[in-house]
């Protein structure tokens, strides 16, 4: 095989073209590195090389792009990854930042948890389905919620505060509220008994 052409396109891809046709997009530096031009012989064991070399560059640097916007898991790096690469490039791209200490699914899943406790006041039960979804290994995810105190009551007073409290006495603002706690991983009894504070307490009836 003869690669007859190679022409320049956007972000940093090069269209190869083997004997006259059209047969691989690489990573331009890849092209430059490794002396890829019009003219060279090339077989197909050399071409998957080059094939390889090119997904693994473009893979890191999505992966650098990535975590340069915020945070990531693992495997959420992995799955984003993987959407413009394969599967084992962007495997290898994520075990690369995790040795360089960018990757880190301990750390991820504290800060992520404190967000979803203290910032969006999910209950337990509801950050752990969140973190088991960002590919949080469970063990990992029952260790880090055993060492945190939060206050189930305290999170559906935020909650209700926030977007209900002004109406909670309309029984379908109120049915509302309840199923929202609820998605929220909130257990009913603790619900009931946080709106019964609010619907008796004498304040709020002034509204």
């Amino acid at each position: 095989m003869i690669i007859t052409d190679i022409k320049k396109g956007r972000k940093y891809l090069s269209s190869v073209y083997i004997d006259g046709e059209l047969a691989v997009k690489l990573d331009t530096r890849v092209v430059l590195e490794n002396g890829i031009r019009a003219g060279l012989e090339i077989d197909d064991e050399k071409l998957k090389e080059y094939i390889d070399l090119s997904n693994t560059r473009r893979a890191k640097e999505k992966a650098l792009w990535l975590i340069s916007s915020r945070d990531h898991s693992k495997k959420e790096l992995i799955d984003k990854i993987a959407k413009t690469s394969d599967k084992e490039s962007a495997r290898m791209a994520a075990d690369r930042m995790e040795e360089l200490g960018l990757v880190n699914d301990e750390k991820f899943a504290r800060r992520y948890l404190d967000e979803l406790l203290n910032i969006k006041h999910l209950s337990k039960r509801g950050a752990k389905y969140k973190l088991i979804q960002k590919g949080i290994d469970k063990d990992l995810i029952d260790e880090i919620l055993e060492d945190t105190e939060v206050d189930p009551k305290e999170n559906i007073r935020a909650v209700i505060e926030k977007k209900y409290f002004k109406n909670l006495s309309d029984e379908k603002v109120k049915r509302r509220c309840i199923a929202a706690l609820q998605r929220m991983g909130y257990g009913y009894s603790d619900i009931n008994s946080v709106i019964k504070e609010y619907i008796e307490d004498e304040y709020y009836n002034e509204f």
